[in-house]
């Protein structure tokens, strides 16, 4: 993987530039610097989606990639079938060196609910790191917006991911739940069927879980505990260390 580095003063400008542009506009702007290295991680959540619509029609041939940990959803991965007939774009699956069945017997049984973190990060930060050196992006597209969590609260629109050593660019950052549905229903983007079936956030089957009408969209997600992030978006800083 070659070294690069976007500094503080670049992504600070970057942002004085981007953090009131719509999702298309900085879209645009993240391929013309780092098209074609450029990748986009999506799970096939609904703004993932919404990215992959407006992707199709700015620049199809970004790299696309999935974390398949072998715990998704049916759903999802009959999601990625539809996202490839409708769009054209086949996301490919990363996989974890193991598979399910070898993963758990290596541990005595699941660690999903023993040791999610642990779990997490064997089976999705391990992989993306692989990814990366794989493809040697400069920048990856994330779907992620700052009303979610306290992590996503704190993150800028371009900024600088120590855990890969890249930018990451983040266009929905600034919109709020309601903006990407109206986008899914006026541009008829496919979107995942558990959504109807009281899933707002849907990640890996044994750690997601249906929530009430008045439970946050982030509550179906290590339901009991205090995790609510796998650890991908997750702002480190320069030693590595949580922030």
């Amino acid at each position: 993987m070659k070294t690069f580095h976007m500094d503080a003063d670049a992504i600070s400008a970057a942002n004085e530039l981007l953090g009131h542009a719509s999702p298309q506009e900085i879209l645009r702007w993240a391929v013309k610097h780092f098209h074609p290295h450029l990748l986009m991680a999506t799970a096939f959540g609904a703004e993932g989606c919404c990215l992959l619509h407006m992707l199709s029609e700015i620049e199809p041939r970004v790299t696309f990639i999935n974390l398949d940990t072998g715990y998704q959803f049916p759903e999802t991965l009959a999601l990625r079938e539809k996202i490839k007939e409708r769009y054209g774009i086949e996301v490919e699956l990363i996989k974890p060196d193991s598979t399910v069945a070898e993963y758990e017997a290596e541990h005595g049984g699941p660690l999903y609910d023993l040791r999610p973190d642990q779990c997490c990060h064997d089976r999705k930060i391990l992989p993306l790191k692989r990814a990366m050196a794989q493809y040697d992006p400069r920048a990856w597209i994330s779907a992620i917006r700052k009303d979610q969590t306290t992590d996503r609260a704190v993150a800028g629109v371009v900024q600088w991911d120590a855990k890969f050593n890249l930018v990451k660019v983040n266009p929905l950052l600034n919109w709020t739940k309601k903006e990407v549905w109206k986008f899914i229903l006026d541009h008829n983007v496919p979107y995942n069927d558990l959504h109807d079936q009281g899933y707002p956030s849907i990640g890996c089957w044994p750690c997601t879980n249906a929530v009430g009408a008045d439970g946050d969209e982030r509550s179906g997600r290590w339901a009991g505990k205090k995790k609510k992030e796998c650890g991908l978006h997750v702002i480190e800083n320069k030693d590595g260390a949580g922030i």
